[in-house]
């Protein structure tokens, strides 16, 4: 019989409430305790894990005793802090919302922490496991190898979160870092390689403008483009646009090689979808081989019971599913290590430094 495993949260803002509601839905899994300042979205999460206990601080969290794992979801600046706090305190196994930093000097510990901590941790990269995502990645050969891959996200701007931390670049990283984490570790993934040289470009231009918080206006990105060369010679392209939430598609994926194209097509969430429209949009995967011509779309079907947990295309029921593998001893290793977790961070900071200096950056 599956032991139950029992999971302790950090911060349970709007990410937090999805990863307990995907949570909730795998077997032999129980919230034992929930670490959330903000009252009211702690009320919030003790409705959705109404066995939990609330307590006071990450100290107080750790020391619950029924615990087996933590998941880390507060504010990105306060992610490294954190782990070194379980790190000093109680190591457990950990997942940790991306990014996994935001800032430089805070490599030295991660890369520490990579070295001498005794147990697995995961950094949370939900678009990896987005069904037609996923289906791209198992199916990239079809291509004859990936020379080329382009990333296109157009969707809604950054939402309300409390204290609208995500408002400026010193809690978030940047837009590259809060947002595009995600995107540089799907090139990583998919083209099997380390990039070398970053150029980017981009601004804000029409979000946030308005916006006032003390006396501060935000600074965040709305849009920009990146580019991204890679150690194997190939490329890779983001577009992201967050003033774009009209599209039909939220995110369309391309790889290109010798032999096809190959493309996803995601839609953004369902609760977002005007009614009068219909049914959302069903995500799609489109295979263009070269000779002979003629593409084929296969739509991607997402249980409804998955989209209803979360905004993310059912992924975070997967990612949480390969999470309590590895806690049950089915898997050996993360699907997306530390190491991960930082070349996605040090590919957005290059972003944000090119994006300011107008220069090329280059990475070793």
């Amino acid at each position: 019989m599956t032991r139950t495993i029992h999971y302790g949260l950090i911060g349970c803002g709007m990410m937090g409430q999805e990863h307990l509601h995907n949570i909730a839905l795998l077997e032999g899994t129980r919230v034992s305790a929930i670490y959330e300042p903000d009252a009211e979205m702690a009320q919030t999460a003790q409705a959705i894990a109404p066995d939990a206990a609330l307590v006071g601080s990450v100290q107080d969290l750790l020391a619950v005793e029924d615990l087996d794992c933590v998941v880390i979801v507060s504010p990105n600046h306060l992610h490294v802090d954190q782990i070194c706090d379980i790190a000093a305190t109680r190591p457990l196994p950990l997942l940790v919302e991306k990014p996994l930093f935001t800032d430089p000097q805070d490599l030295t510990r991660l890369e520490a922490l990579a070295r001498d901590y005794p147990h697995p941790i995961w950094v949370a990269m939900e678009y990896r496991y987005m069904p037609p995502i996923a289906a791209l990645i198992d199916q990239a050969d079809v291509t004859g190898g990936v020379k080329m891959l382009s990333i296109r996200e157009h969707r809604f701007p950054f939402l309300e979160k409390v204290g609208n931390w995500n408002r400026f670049n010193r809690n978030t990283g940047g837009t590259f870092v809060e947002k595009c984490c995600h995107f540089f570790d799907l090139m990583r993934l998919i083209l099997q390689s380390d990039p070398v040289r970053v150029t980017a470009s981009g601004g804000q231009a029409v979000n946030h403008l308005d916006e006032s918080y003390d006396g501060e206006v935000p600074d965040i990105l709305d849009h920009g483009y990146v580019m991204v060369d890679f150690a194997n010679g190939t490329r890779a392209m983001l577009e992201l646009c967050m003033f774009a939430e009209g599209a039909r598609y939220q995110e369309e994926i391309s790889a290109v090689g010798a032999q096809a194209k190959i493309e996803a097509l995601v839609p953004g969430p369902g609760r977002f979808w005007p009614e009068d429209l219909g049914e959302p949009p069903v995500p799609q995967l489109i295979v263009s081989p070269r000779a002979p011509k003629g593409p084929v779309s296969k739509g991607i079907q997402v249980d409804p019971k998955l989209l209803a947990a979360g905004d993310h295309n059912g992924s975070t029921f997967y990612q949480h599913q390969g999470f309590l593998e590895l806690l049950n001893g089915q898997r050996a290793r993360p699907d997306v290590t530390l190491q991960d977790g930082i070349w996605a961070v040090r590919m957005g900071l290059a972003a944000q430094q090119s994006l300011r200096t107008g220069e090329a950056v280059r990475l070793t």
